[in-house]
């Protein structure tokens, strides 16, 4: 004991402390057995020595019984398990909008009935009621895929705003940390006990790996660093903030890959900071899968059958008329330079033309005559086929003869203009009807048969897309109308292994051409080709979108208007990709003809037929109670068609309702994989924290036994100052 009685009670007082210590330690366990997060305290004894001779008792640590590789492991799987958490919400509402494919609010389910009214219609083309419900069945298709489109818009926008809040909560947590970090290092330099502080930096960890995947360190003075799993520092010497400025509006065509949406960033908000498509887990990772991924995915899904359903319905819509024809049409196909722009009819063959017939009031042929005719007529054409290419006309060019023919049979006022940018034809006559006819011929009563047209959209004397069917290539009578312009160009869904042929592009719209021509090398994959398009276009944005298990390339014109992209003649680049004009906002946008769907009865069931005993030598006429083309329009979705790679969906040769049915079934499958993933992550998540928990958690029995322990030798110090205190009682006597 020192040698000295003062040593004795120097020692005995060291183990009065040191138990009182040990004592709250106990008592602070057992205060905390049921508070979450709350890690056992373990007092660890050490004997004290002073200058090299026994002085009593110390507390050497108390130390946190926690496994820390368990708690690496417990974290990165809770991450794992709160991407599919975010989810399943995400999912929930679309299964709530998109129901299973037998149900009756199901888009499968909703385009069978449109089927029915279009066989229904097929037997009794000339009955109101039927006309009538066909239109009502249509409306409600496109209704459906409107609704469907603006729910995942609506989800996308959700999981924009959701990833903003999270970036907030993030930038806290990593404030706390970071305080944290401050006091721990601060108490431990003046020997206080920061196993508490601790606790609660382990609980603002356990949160922050609940929202991003995160990885960590300790240094020797106890101060933890935090970073992303791909490298990204979160907490350091300094704090990181993590922003994301959320949109205010989100549409089909708004993606990260354009910049319409803004990154996640890690400090200054500068590209080389952001870490939108390094983030692995946690639940902004799944709500930026499905912003990015999973959403637009769907989307590219209800594009395809909705553009599907628009240019294969047109295509037949088109070949026919209503009955006795139609007054007044306006096309849908936008022109960018209609004075320069031309069509060649048939350049293939030259043996397919386009019958043009005025018809009266009852179905009985007016006036009739052929595009060829018109077009190579002084009279009406100014005999154009003296320029030396056979059926070669501007868009202007077929107005101004087209206008020329009526206004001399009949049609006196009648006015035909691509100066819209778009094909209008008005009559201007309640007594007269026009219609038009593909044949396989110029004769008349030759053979129906779509008449190719090739466009040459840039002037270069070279075909940059061939069309089947004169009014179908204007859109002169389409059924399903969009409205939007042609202002987005995309390819069909590429792998990443696209390697280019060498090509020579250019982008035009009404100015002429935006920038300079743009030269492709052999090899290039589509983000160098996107670059090379950005550097050497101007007013247009070209981007990588992805889709499914690849991507595509996408052009966009920065204000909006109409375009055209197109290649060198010896080129087939453009043709290889399928570069179109982009299906993307077809299902948000699709909707009946406003006129049609105000008057049914501008449906297109009937077809121009031939009669050769009519008049001296036949005559055209039209029959009120013809099916010929509400049949086709029926058999349409009867039957199989083909539909492209699509949002992850293969591409398919199968029926409307069947394809409605596979989008159904795939968000379905893809919902409960989800939940799938999402039980087993949490089942592993569970199994880990009852392991953690058994660890680091408080036994009571544990407790009370170090509690009798402590208190014992507590009191065995205590009687040892007692005795002490006697002998320095005996020792003041002794010497009085």
């Amino acid at each position: 004991m020192g040698g000295t009685i003062t040593g004795a009670l120097r020692t005995a007082q060291s183990g009065l402390l040191t138990n009182q210590s040990a004592l709250d330690a106990v008592a602070n366990n057992i205060a905390n057995v049921n508070t979450v997060g709350y890690s056992r305290k373990e007092v660890l004894l050490e004997s004290r020595v002073v200058a090299g001779a026994g002085a009593g008792v110390q507390i050497g640590e108390i130390r946190r019984a926690i496994d820390e590789g368990l708690l690496k492991n417990l974290r990165s799987e809770i991450g794992t398990y709160e991407k599919f958490a975010a989810q399943t919400p995400y999912y929930d509402r679309m299964q709530e909008m998109f129901g299973a494919p037998g149900d009756n609010i199901s888009i499968s389910h909703i385009i069978g009935e449109f089927t029915q009214a279009l066989e229904t219609l097929a037997l009794s083309p000339d009955k109101t009621l039927d006309q009538a419900e066909m239109v009502r069945r249509a409306q409600d298709v496109t209704q459906k895929l409107q609704d469907m489109s603006d729910a995942i818009q609506a989800l996308r926008l959700q999981a924009d705003q959701g990833i903003g809040n999270t970036a907030i909560r993030i930038t806290e947590l990593s404030s706390e940390i970071g305080d944290f970090n401050d006091k721990i290092i601060r108490y431990s330099s003046t020997s206080k006990d920061v196993s508490d502080l601790r606790d609660l930096r382990d609980a603002s960890l356990d949160e922050l790996a609940q929202l991003i995947d995160i990885s960590y360190f300790y240094r020797s003075d106890g101060d933890v660093v935090v970073f992303t799993s791909a490298g990204r520092t979160l907490v350091d010497n300094v704090p990181a903030t993590l922003s994301h400025n959320s949109a205010s509006s989100v549409t089909a065509t708004t993606t990260l890959a354009e910049g319409d949406l803004n990154g996640l960033y890690v400090g200054t908000a500068i590209a080389g900071n952001d870490i939108t498509n390094d983030v692995t887990g946690g639940a902004i990772k799944g709500m930026i899968d499905m912003r990015d991924t999973i959403l637009p995915n769907l989307q590219s899904q209800l594009d395809e059958m909705a553009a599907e359903i628009r240019d294969t319905f047109n295509q037949i819509h088109n070949r026919g008329t209503s009955f006795p024809g139609a007054q007044s049409m306006s096309g849908s196909r936008s022109f960018v330079a209609p004075a320069t722009q031309r069509i060649y009819l048939d350049p293939n063959n030259s043996v397919d033309d386009v019958n043009i017939t005025l018809f009266n009031n009852t179905g009985d042929q007016s006036a009739t005559t052929t595009l060829d005719t018109i077009m190579d007529s002084a009279t009406y054409g100014n005999d154009l086929s003296s320029r030396g290419v056979a059926n070669d006309w501007t868009i202007n060019e077929v107005a101004t003869s087209l206008q020329a023919w009526l206004q001399a049979n009949g049609a006196a006022t009648a006015t035909v203009s691509a100066a819209t940018g778009k094909l209008e034809i008005s009559l201007n006559s309640t007594s007269l009807n026009l219609t038009f006819r593909d044949q396989t011929a110029s004769a008349n009563g030759s053979a129906a048969g779509d008449a190719e047209i090739a466009f040459d959209a840039n002037a270069d004397s070279v075909v940059d897309e061939t069309v089947s069917g004169f009014a179908n290539f204007f859109g002169l009578n389409d059924f399903f109308t969009d409205n939007l312009a042609e202002n987005i160009y995309e390819t069909n869904v590429i792998s990443s292994s696209f390697a280019a042929s060498g090509a020579t592009l250019t982008i035009r719209d009404s100015t002429g051409i935006m920038g300079t021509t743009i030269s492709i090398t052999a090899g290039d994959n589509l983000t160098e080709i996107a670059a090379k398009i950005n550097t050497g276009a101007t007013g247009v944005t070209a981007s990588v979108i992805p889709d499914g298990s690849g991507s595509r390339l996408r052009i966009s014109h920065d204000s909006g208007s109409s375009m055209t992209v197109t290649q060198a003649s010896t080129n087939t680049l453009l043709t290889t990709l399928g570069m179109h004009v982009a299906d993307a906002r077809v299902a948000s946008t699709l909707s009946v003809r406003s006129d049609i769907a105000a008057t049914p009865s501008k449906i297109s069931t009937v077809a121009v037929q031939w009669d050769a005993n009519r008049g001296a030598s036949g005559e055209y006429l039209l029959s009120v109670g013809d099916d010929t083309t509400a049949s086709e329009l029926a058999a349409l979705f009867k039957n199989n068609n083909q539909f492209d790679t699509s949002g992850g969906i293969a591409s398919l040769n199968t029926s409307f309702e069947e394809y409605a049915g596979a989008i159904v079934a795939t968000n379905a499958n893809a919902a409960d994989d989800n939940k799938a993933d999402q039980n087993f992550q949490e089942s592993l998540k569970d199994s880990l924290q009852l392991k953690s928990d058994s660890f680091r958690g408080v036994n009571l029995d544990e407790e009370m036994s170090n509690l009798i322990l402590f208190e014992q030798a507590y009191s065995a110090a205590a009687r040892l100052i007692t005795v002490i205190q006697n002998m320095f009682d005996a020792l003041d006597r002794a010497m009085g």
